[in-house]
């Protein structure tokens, strides 16, 4: 089983994380951030990602650290739980619609971080949208995987940020799928 446990606490965030890659999608989530709590539970339960998620932080300053740790604790835990990739699919894609919203989300387990992040949000009271793309490049920097990610459409900012999260898990389950078709690692290079 493809199962790991992380923490990480500083001065400024204390996360706990559990996750098994060959899970249900179950989840339990509790960031003290009920937006996060939802792209995350979205997350596990679209991906079939088990997720377990305890996290704090300094949101009385704001949630910037929050976010972004929480992203660096996630792309950690995959890495971590992919260990070698042996027989990984390596790639994902997904065109995700969520009422008026579509976005495609495409990645690889390369090791090496990249992210093109093509979305345009609207003001909000309620939440930081910017800080989809600092969570997202969190990801991919502490993971080591390639991600693109495009809003073709949408209105509503909360649709267009579940249409990503949910992109992402739909992409993330393929890439990290077992092939028994492959042998060692999916690469000429012998190395990921």
């Amino acid at each position: 089983m493809r199962k790991v446990n992380i923490k990480r606490k500083t001065t400024e965030t204390d996360i706990k994380l559990s996750l098994n890659l060959d899970g249900k999608g179950n989840y339990k989530i509790k960031t003290t951030i009920p937006f996060m709590d939802h792209m995350l539970s979205l997350f596990s339960k679209h991906s079939l990602i088990d997720l377990e998620i305890q996290a704090t932080g300094d949101t009385k300053i704001d949630n910037h650290h929050l976010v972004e740790d929480l992203g660096i604790v996630l792309g950690e835990a995959i890495k971590k739980a992919l260990g070698k990739k042996t027989g990984i699919s390596r790639y994902g894609n997904f065109l995700l619609p969520m009422d008026e919203a579509l976005s495609y989300v495409a990645i690889d387990l390369s090791g090496r971080p990249y992210i093109s992040f093509d979305v345009k949000f609207g003001k909000s009271v309620d939440f930081d949208y910017s800080l989809i793309e600092e969570f997202f490049r969190a990801v991919s920097s502490s993971c080591g995987i390639n991600i693109h990610i495009k809003n073709h459409t949408g209105k509503n900012n909360h649709h267009i940020a579940e249409s990503i999260f949910k992109g992402f898990a739909k992409a993330l389950q393929q890439a990290v799928k077992v092939n028994k078709k492959i042998k060692g690692i999916p690469s000429t290079k012998k190395k990921l």
